[in-house]
């Protein structure tokens, strides 16, 4: 009697007071990897091993994410790893590739980030949501979404499909057909919005100006466009960039809105939900033109004409040259 209560009741776990451990548990995993995995948590794994074998558990390890308690015993160790696979948090926002997106995943659930790579770009998956590979970074809002660490790449894929749609509710759908925009094209532009402006309260007045230039069939001439052309062009997207120069302007891309109207072939980023309800919410004004506000870091000046614009540059530029910044 003492020593089934020993190997089945005992407290069997080395967790500090008032803490608790999770565990990953990987897909495939057998009884001898998951004894190892867990075995640092263990006072005694031969106990364990003993009662896993009573309760037929060592034969079907389960791959999830399990919280240990301290005090556990045998029994309900054995109980929490056959029947409480706890959900992880995701969280990602403004990645500017797919592959850097994947590789956020990746270190958050199981799948690894080629597998993610490869379900973003699978043509079935592409075809299922009427996405080309330049658009499909569009269908991934950036948020927190709590989902099992086993989930593979191609399950993640279609969850945030469905995310997308629970996204893009009534509202904003009648919002999107008020601007005469597809779902990806609002994104595009709202990422284009997000990578201007940082601050959320000016993100609405920047999207005005562009929804302005796009319906007086301006080009957008938005620099963040223009540096994502670059970056992509040397597949380099650490590369920082903080001056755009006048020969930068002329780089082929398409994504260079310097040289071709509307708008990009799809997003530069994945833009933050506030730029996106920015472009679905946009200030109404007569704005044409911006440039950065040196002495208000972070938001801009804003112009109607040609001129006023042109007035707003020379104080930018004049302060770019006074502080020595060339590129």
């Amino acid at each position: 009697m003492i020593l089934f209560w020993w190997v089945f009741y005992a407290s069997n776990t080395k967790i500090p007071y008032n803490k608790t451990q999770s565990v990953f548990i990987p897909t495939d995993t057998n009884f001898d990897a998951l004894q190892s995995i867990i075995k640092p948590y263990l006072k005694s794994n031969l106990t364990f091993k003993w009662a896993a074998k009573a309760k037929m558990y060592h034969a079907y390890p389960r791959a999830g994410h399990y919280v240990l308690e301290r005090g556990m015993g045998n029994q309900q160790l054995i109980n929490t790893l056959r029947s409480k696979n706890q959900e992880v948090k995701v969280v990602f926002n403004n990645q500017e590739t797919l592959a850097a997106f994947a590789g956020r995943v990746a270190q958050q659930i199981e799948a690894d980030s080629t597998d993610l790579l490869n379900a973003f770009s699978d043509k079935d998956f592409l075809n299922r949501q009427q996405l080309s590979t330049d658009q499909v970074l569009s269908l991934f809002i950036p948020n927190t979404y709590s989902m099992y660490w086993n989930t593979d790449a191609d399950s993640f894929a279609d969850r945030m499909a469905k995310e997308s749609d629970r996204f893009w509710n009534v509202e904003r759908e009648m919002l999107r057909e008020k601007l005469k925009m597809s779902r990806e094209e609002v994104v595009t532009l709202a990422s284009i919005v997000h990578q201007e402006s940082k601050k959320p309260d000016e993100r609405p007045r920047v999207a005005g100006v562009y929804l302005n230039r796009l319906k007086r069939g301006m080009k957008l001439q938005a620099d963040p466009t223009v540096v994502y052309a670059m970056k992509k062009k040397v597949n380099n997207f650490d590369l920082e960039i903080r001056r755009v120069l006048y020969k930068d302007l002329k780089i082929k891309s398409p994504y260079n809105t310097y040289q071709h109207k509307g708008l990009p072939p799809g997003p530069i980023c994945m833009p933050d939900i506030d730029a996106i309800d920015a472009v679905l919410r946009p200030e109404r004004h007569n704005y044409l033109y911006f440039v950065a506000d040196p002495y208000n870091p972070g938001y801009h000046l804003f112009g109607k004409t040609l001129s006023q614009h042109a007035a707003n540059k020379r104080i930018y530029t004049r302060w770019l040259n006074r502080n020595g910044i060339m590129r």
